[in-house]
């Protein structure tokens, strides 16, 4: 059979796309998307987004929060565990008090509508909102910044404050048990750490 010749003008898939590891958000994106968001009164996104930041969960994983993942009565608690649809492992979070306060103010809605999902949606076929609708969000939020929506997506949102933590300590082990990784590989390939960053640290030490 002849081989089928090749189109050298066929558009590859990703031109002009950015394709790889999505950038996290610097701490003055985060306190700039914040403020908008507070401005426009938007109780929900800044609750999906204050988590976002604090839990470092995959997308899957955010949108399926329920009410009793993270709430103990009326009370939301400081600190959460959800097993992760990919690993099936458990992982553990933090909830910092602004994330507290910002999930108590939206909680009267979903309470409302009787959902047992912290982020329920208004289409039929989910009970919350999808992955697909978070994806937007995120991008809809660093648009309004002046970012390169390209450049980030909801992954950003999980390396956030997983970036801060390694740059401020250089511990890849707790990075690890935070993201909820199997490997530390993996963390060293999700942290995109390079030799010069290994480099840098080990000149900081003295023996």
């Amino acid at each position: 059979m002849p081989a089928r010749p090749v189109d050298r003008c066929q558009r590859p898939w990703n031109k002009g796309l950015l394709v790889g590891q999505k950038r996290p958000l610097a701490p003055q994106h985060v306190w700039s998307i914040r403020i908008r968001l507070e401005i426009a009164r938007s109780k929900r996104d800044l609750a999906i987004f204050n988590l976002a930041i604090d839990s470092k969960l995959r997308a899957c994983d955010l949108v399926k929060l329920r009410l009793d993942d993270i709430c103990s009565g009326t009370n939301v608690r400081r600190r959460a565990t959800v097993v992760q649809k990919k690993t099936g492992r458990p992982v553990q979070f933090e909830i910092s008090e602004q994330s507290r306060n910002s999930v108590e103010a939206w909680l009267p809605t979903p309470r409302a509508s009787g959902s047992r999902y912290l982020f329920p949606t208004r289409i039929h076929a989910s009970p919350h909102i999808s992955t697909r609708q978070y994806a937007r969000l995120v991008h809809r939020w660093v648009s309004s910044i002046g970012l390169e929506s390209a450049s980030y997506g909801t992954h950003s949102m999980r390396r956030t404050k997983a970036a801060q933590i390694y740059r401020k300590t250089g511990n890849l082990r707790a990075v690890q048990l935070l993201l909820g990784h199997t490997k530390l590989e993996s963390t060293v390939r999700y942290l995109g750490i390079e030799v010069d960053d290994a480099l840098n640290m080990a000149e900081q030490i003295e023996l």
